[in-house]
């Protein structure tokens, strides 16, 4: 289903972590760390996969350990800003910071819970005479949530009953949502979304996908066994003019997409085995000023979005936009970013877990090849006709 709108996503990040506060070692609670990632970083990367327009992040408690690290940087081609609350707002009255510049239709995210679905199925949802969508999870011993839980859908609408489903923490509103947020600090899960559900403007979504919820110590011990292991996948790294789409020398005009034979097929096959896709390319254009960076990101976004409708998702990507001659002034430099030099690649594993020794690079270039020689990664050239590498790769 295609997704015409753009749509925003809200993470909250502002709680405290009273109760795990002996685990977070002076850090917000969103950026506690699971082995090297931070557990926030691996929650906004899971959601730049999709065709997101932007993502606000609503800090509180140690804000700026997050604005600083987030503000104004833009992830997988989604934009990030970072709101800081002055005083506890609660996980609705927060919203009221970004009421104007949120678009009509958005998703909020609890900052600490982690429930691997398919967001396409929350973008593509039509809130028709509902005000709101609440995932729902079948609860699991978790009881860190004391209001949304025993939940079950009739005839569309959320209902209470005792049912196991709970909350899943990823909700989709329309701005009439703002209607119920009447005081400054008020809650999603105690005030807002109760009274909804009593006026039946509430749709919901049951989901069996794999959940976590970090907010008491119990489940964050739990969590910290079964994350990072169970996020961490076999990956293909996909340089990009000449394997992914035509070489035309240069490319990043819109209108010279050309994909090679086969690519949409063989990435359509490997997607449904739950592979990783990273895009690592060098892109010396723009520092020799034949392109602009803004049309370099044009680019890569009107591919992004046009695998996306192929169900298709490329998780993330990596660019080098410098060259020892280039005619730009600060991209003019060595450096092992660019390939056949490995540091994109390394840059790609600071923030995903991925299981290195079964990941694959295809390339069409002899730096393609030294670059995953020097990462340890296996390499296939790539093929006049993509779809004949599928056989070949054993993912």
């Amino acid at each position: 289903m295609k997704n015409s709108k753009k749509i925003d996503v809200v993470i909250l990040a502002g709680g405290q972590g009273s109760r795990i506060r002996k685990f977070l070692k002076g850090r917000p609670k969103p950026m506690i760390k699971f082995d090297n990632y931070d557990f926030l970083d691996l929650l906004i990367r899971k959601i730049c996969t999709y065709d997101i327009n932007k993502v606000f992040v609503l800090a509180g408690f140690k804000g700026n350990t997050i604005k600083n690290k987030y503000h104004n940087k833009k992830i997988n081609l989604v934009d990030i800003e970072c709101v800081i609350e002055k005083s506890p707002m609660g996980t609705a009255g927060c919203l009221s910071q970004i009421k104007k510049k949120v678009s009509s239709n958005f998703i909020v995210v609890n900052g600490d819970t982690f429930f691997d679905i398919d967001y396409n199925q929350i973008i593509n949802f039509k809130l028709k005479h509902d005000y709101s969508l609440i995932s729902l999870v079948k609860n699991k011993n978790y009881k860190s949530n004391k209001k949304l839980v025993n939940l079950s859908i009739l005839k569309n609408k959320v209902i209470y009953s005792n049912s196991n489903f709970i909350n899943g923490g990823i909700y989709k509103f329309r701005k009439e949502i703002f209607n119920y947020i009447k005081k400054y600090n008020c809650s999603l899960e105690n005030d807002v979304l109760p009274t909804l559900i009593r006026d039946k403007r509430v749709s919901g979504q049951k989901f069996d996908n794999f959940f976590l919820d970090i907010g008491t110590p119990k489940n964050l011990l739990y969590a910290k066994k079964k994350l990072v292991n169970y996020l961490r996948k076999p990956a293909i790294f996909l340089d990009r003019d000449g394997t992914i789409n035509k070489d035309l020398g240069y490319t990043h005009k819109i209108k010279d997409l050309k994909f090679c034979k086969g690519i949409i097929k063989g990435l359509q096959t490997f997607q449904r085995k739950k592979i990783l896709f990273f895009i690592i390319t060098n892109q010396a254009g723009i520092g020799k000023g034949i392109f602009s960076l803004d049309k370099f990101y044009k680019f890569q976004k009107y591919m992004k979005t046009t695998f996306i409708k192929k169900n298709i998702f490329i998780n993330d990507f990596e660019f080098c936009p410098y060259h020892p001659e280039a005619k730009i002034k600060k991209y003019r430099k060595k450096t092992n970013l660019r390939k056949p030099g490995n540091l994109m690649i390394k840059n790609i594993l600071k923030h995903w877990p991925v299981n290195l020794s079964k990941s694959v690079m295809i390339g069409d270039q002899k730096s393609d090849y030294l670059c995953a020689k020097k990462s340890n990664i296996k390499f296939f050239y790539t093929q006049r006709d993509f779809m004949k590498l599928v056989s070949k790769i054993k993912i």
